[in-house]
């Protein structure tokens, strides 16, 4: 049987309801994290089937920080204007502002990566790891292409204020409260002095 501040708190993790956090902690017999497991396989299934419905909607969040000397603008976009004035959507909105400003990412997803970049990567980390095994050196290589992509994708960086999470994650359970479609569109940093 599931007690009250584990549904409380699993609820607040993941934006699930009430109901649906004891059932999971009732399935699991109280294991807090199998049961937060459950609830966000749950909210990226929903997720998924929103992923495809059109979002023209949204807002723009802006974050001004450091005396005026570092800002970002991003665009966060919702299939209605409602949703767009949600509680919800609008602290999505001010976090996502807020992981720009001190994560510095240079994209939303790998994709998103000038191939360019990608390629000036590969051949530094490529030089680090000269001197060994081509197939050891490719290892090395792509491992040290994930760690950059977790570090300079805006989706797959873990988040400010939660390190246990990503921004993926936290987009994921937002969609899963709100239940729209919801996407990171783009975003700008600005920062006085750099190019």
């Amino acid at each position: 049987m599931a007690d009250t501040a584990s549904v409380m708190k699993l609820r607040e993790q993941t934006g699930a309801g009430i109901l649906e956090c004891k059932s999971a902690l009732d399935d699991v017999m109280g294991d807090f994290e199998k049961a937060l497991e459950i609830i966000k396989k749950k909210g990226v299934a929903k997720a998924a089937k929103k992923e495809q419905r059109v979002t023209t909607e949204g807002r723009i969040g802006t974050y001004i920080h450091t005396h005026g000397k570092l800002g970002v603008m991003v665009e966060l976009n919702c299939e209605t204007d409602f949703v767009a004035k949600n509680e919800v959507f609008q602290q999505l909105l001010k976090d996502v502002c807020m992981q720009v400003a001190a994560a510095k990412p240079i994209a939303i997803r790998r994709e998103d990566i000038p191939v360019h970049i990608i390629e000036e990567q590969k051949k530094i980390f490529m030089e680090e790891a000269k001197g060994k095994p081509t197939n050891i050196a490719e290892k090395i290589a792509s491992g040290k292409m994930d760690s950059f992509y977790k570090e300079r994708c805006l989706l797959e960086q873990p988040f400010i204020k939660d390190s246990a999470r990503t921004i993926q994650d936290l987009l994921v359970a937002s969609i899963a409260k709100i239940g729209e479609n919801i996407k990171i569109n783009r975003f700008v940093r600005f920062e006085v002095g750099e190019c």
